[in-house]
């Protein structure tokens, strides 16, 4: 038997989503900026995958735009944004556990000469609404806070957060990297105060390589892709229409019957956590499993390297991660380990569950039954 734990990392795509991409590709393959029959053709795969995500997000058509990734998306958003109201200021904030694809960014900004305050997250991997307010200033341009991290699963507050910084300033954006909650949670951005969010179609069941940036129409940005000046002249480069057709049918599926497709990840993560607590010296990193992101389980397993411990379950066909798969080939400790103040003996011991609405309970026992049967025998050959 196989479990498939690794949803954070990347999820199976759809059938129907396969069968789609396959047709836009094989059949309707013209490109969407031909002015003859094929081009439009293609084109209404774009217009229809984005009506359908303008709806789901209850925002306008012409305020989504189509990257190549939650990478793009993500770099976009801050360093456009920085660039375009660099006259209004030079400072921005990002919190001590951003993805890699936001804090990168924010350090390629700094050496521009920007000002960045990186924000501590308590254990839990929560921001302080009092601390982020504290932080802006009449010279901060832009705050970006990750909706749901992607290692531990802990979940902001985002309108709070969002209302803190625009009461403080409100000049200032706020952008969420929203690539682990778009399709778990229902998220509205003009309601919660959202000036930019980054989602990506390869966790929610669509293709890879392709990412979404919305932008209030509102908020002053450059591109940083420049070129034939496709998607509003703001994001240039030949529409990707199978990517953006699968991922505008992705993100309908992953929406539909939406509150039972959480109760069936909160009973899985139940039994999960449940489960791995039951054995002995084990620990859940985050919040409450009732609090934390429907989908993601931390854990750490003293005594056992987390990557012995990720290739042993892979060799009984269970595949989880070593926290972010983002970083598992670099040895120091993920910034989310150290922005929770996680030990050491921890940080090198932690695995990550992740899990999909396709997962299934027996996936969940087998993994649990698995690990019970490992522990006890990699314990006893520690270094």
């Amino acid at each position: 038997m196989e479990a498939y734990l690794d949803n954070s990392a990347t999820t199976r795509v759809f059938p129907e989503v396969g069968e789609l991409v396959m047709r836009a590709m094989a059949e309707d393959y013209g490109n969407p900026s031909s002015m003859h029959r094929k081009g439009v053709e293609a084109e209404k795969y774009i217009k229809e995958a984005t009506a359908g995500l303008a709806k789901l997000l209850k925002v306008q058509d012409k305020e989504l735009f189509y990257t190549s990734g939650g990478t793009e998306s993500d770099n976009w958003a801050l360093i456009g944004t920085a660039m375009a109201n660099r006259r209004e200021g030079d400072h921005i904030i990002v919190t001590d556990m951003e993805h890699p694809a936001v804090s990168a960014p924010a350090d390629y900004l700094e050496k521009q000469g920007f000002s960045v305050t990186r924000l501590p997250v308590d254990r839990q991997g929560r921001v302080d609404p009092g601390t982020l307010a504290e932080a802006v200033t009449d010279r901060t341009i832009l705050a970006s806070v990750m909706y749901v991290n992607n290692e531990i699963g802990s979940v902001q507050d985002i309108a709070a957060l969002a209302e803190c910084v625009h009461r403080k300033n409100p000049r200032t954006y706020f952008h969420t990297d929203a690539i682990q909650a778009f399709g778990k949670y229902r998220i509205y951005p003009k309601r919660q105060g959202i000036d930019l969010l980054s989602a990506s179609s390869h966790k929610i069941h669509g293709p890879k390589g392709v990412g979404l940036l919305y932008v209030d129409s509102r908020v002053k940005i450059v591109p940083v892709i420049h070129g034939g000046g496709q998607q509003q002249g703001m994001r240039s480069g030949t529409d990707n229409v199978p990517g953006v057709a699968g991922f505008g049918l992705a993100a309908r599926l992953s929406y539909e019957e939406f509150e039972a497709k959480r109760e069936h990840f909160y009973k899985l993560k139940k039994r999960l956590t449940e489960g791995l607590l039951a054995m002995e010296n084990v620990v859940i990193h985050g919040m409450a499993p009732e609090e934390g992101a429907p989908h993601i389980v931390s854990a750490a397993f003293p005594g056992v390297r987390s990557e012995v411990l990720l290739h042993s379950l892979e060799d009984r066909g269970v595949y989880v991660s070593a926290g972010s798969a983002c970083s598992t080939h670099k040895r120091n400790a993920s910034p989310t380990m150290r922005a929770i103040h996680a030990p050491r003996e921890l940080s090198e011991a932690t695995v990550r569950f992740s899990m999909a609405e396709t997962t299934t309970q027996e996936e969940i026992e087998y993994c649990l039954e698995t690990l019970g049967k490992l522990l006890g025998t990699l314990r006893r050959y520690k270094r």
